[in-house]
């Protein structure tokens, strides 16, 4: 996980530190939000050819995979496909929670089936709350990348989204689809290795074991010296064994497993659409369109080239979304007042983006994600500079990066906690204090911003103490 701010301040640096660990976990684990149309089906969307075939693809693959591993499937397995062929989103996503709780309840029903049935499911997961913004998430990334590459996709959009857009999933057609998340489930290996053994290297059982005492040894080594991650849960038992636990230590085990990964691909490109920050990909990390590259070798810097390239390709992007206003010089006062005119007060007047899409809360995580996360790089450059100018010319990328995450999902705890992180970090109180205040203003923070206003709240007292 990204380690935090530098220059904590006195009186909320250990808060920031907390929270803005529980942020990066609620961001990937949030509370669902309902589906804006239960009409929404398979002959509606945009993709629906494409969408169709993939969903009756990994039925065949799920049932050819239970037969090879010996799983008996749900009683529900037969009916959700049914559901999902129709291209009911309501009935396939109730028998597939039920179809869940069977495999939660049952050892003998869990296998690498899942996995791509889990696949499958992410069609309508993903697509009904805004199909037009999520197959131009999916094949704008899948446009970007050269074929033949390796790609992680790291939330629910990058994994879901991208598979099913894809050629060919299943044969890795135009590049392989892999996700950072489950890699520490072997079942889900298992899945893996069931598409693409012969092509690429995949992790072994014994990979993940290693992996496993890897971490565990390292953890253990870093607790003796008071240095564990925040929400890192390491304990001994009465035995003397270190116990871990915890989504931390799953990520950190997936985080080894994805360089396992890396390291046995030398003649592959890789690209990652990030969910969780994984420390050692950091020096090899550039922006590259919505996602981003990991390079073979660590770079030099982040040159200037490639920050003016993702700075206007960013700006383009956004253009029609939100409206062509939001510059490299565009304050954080004005991005506040856009969040407030248009996503608190719903007030639409001069604005020049696209209504569906400030209506549409799937979509504004979707890509407020992928930019926070490319804000997240420029942090890391900032904080490893040495170089006074070069400091300043990461933090000005950051920030405008973090800007523009803000404008597009303005309660997005992930986007809102790490901005503050930065913004505290640069000496500028009022600004964080802004962010927050606004973000708390948030219709979708009602109820659910408890974290924000205890942060506001703090703020503002070691305001008054300056």
């Amino acid at each position: 996980m990204e380690t935090q701010n530098d220059k904590p301040m006195k009186t909320t640096g250990k808060f920031l530190v907390a929270v803005l660990g529980a942020a990066l976990l609620m961001a990937g684990c949030g509370k669902k939000q309902a589906k804006s149309s239960s009409s929404w089906s398979l002959d509606k969307s945009g993709a629906s050819a494409q969408l169709k075939q993939f969903v009756a693809a990994q039925e065949t693959q799920s049932r050819a995979l239970a037969k090879q591993d010996g799983n008996k499937l749900p009683s529900d397995f037969d009916t959700f496909y049914k559901a999902a062929e129709t291209g009911d989103w309501q009935d396939a996503t109730n028998l597939f929670e039920q179809m869940s709780k069977s495999v939660r309840n049952d050892s003998s029903l869990r296998g690498s089936w899942w996995s791509a049935t889990m696949d499958a499911y992410g069609v309508f997961e993903m697509f009904p709350p805004g199909d037009k913004y999520a197959t131009a998430f999916g094949n704008d990334i899948i446009q970007s990348i050269p074929d033949g590459s390796i790609y992680f996709g790291g939330t629910d959009p990058g994994r879901f989204v991208v598979t099913a857009l894809t050629e060919s999933h299943a044969d890795g057609k135009p590049f392989f689809v892999l996700s950072q998340n489950p890699m520490a489930d072997g079942t889900y290996l298992k899945y893996l290795r069931s598409m693409y053994a012969g092509k690429i290297y995949t992790p072994t059982d014994e990979d993940s074991q290693k992996c496993f005492q890897d971490y565990t040894e390292d953890v253990t080594r870093r607790r003796q010296n008071n240095q564990l991650k925040p929400g890192e849960d390491v304990r001994t038992d009465s035995n003397g064994k270190v116990q871990i636990s915890g989504h931390i230590a799953v990520m950190e085990i997936n985080a080894l497993l994805v360089k396992t990964i890396f390291d046995k691909n030398p003649d592959r490109e890789f690209y990652i659409e990030e969910s969780f920050p994984l420390d050692w990909m950091y020096p090899n990390l550039e922006p590259h369109g919505l996602i981003m590259k990991i390079n073979r070798q660590p770079l030099p810097t982040l040159s200037g080239e490639i920050v003016k390239q993702d700075r206007d390709y960013w700006t383009k992007y956004l253009t029609p979304m939100i409206g062509g206003w939001l510059n490299k010089d565009t304050t954080v006062e004005e991005v506040a007042a856009f969040v407030e005119k248009t996503y608190v007060k719903n007030d639409l007047s001069g604005f020049t983006g696209d209504s569906q899409f400030v209506q549409n809360s799937d979509a504004q995580k979707m890509f407020s994600k992928l930019r926070s996360s490319i804000a997240g790089v420029y942090v890391w450059w900032m904080k490893h500079a040495t170089d006074a100018s070069e400091k300043q010319r990461m933090a000005d990328a950051a920030d405008f990066a973090f800007r523009q995450a803000f404008a597009l999902c303005p309660y997005s705890p992930e986007v809102v906690f790490r901005y503050i992180d930065f913004l505290m970090g640069q000496n500028r109180g009022a600004d964080a204090l802004l962010v927050v205040e606004t973000a708390v203003k948030m219709p979708l923070m009602q109820g659910e911003g408890g974290q924000m206003r205890v942060l506001a709240k703090q703020l503002e007292r070691y305001r008054k103490t300056k």
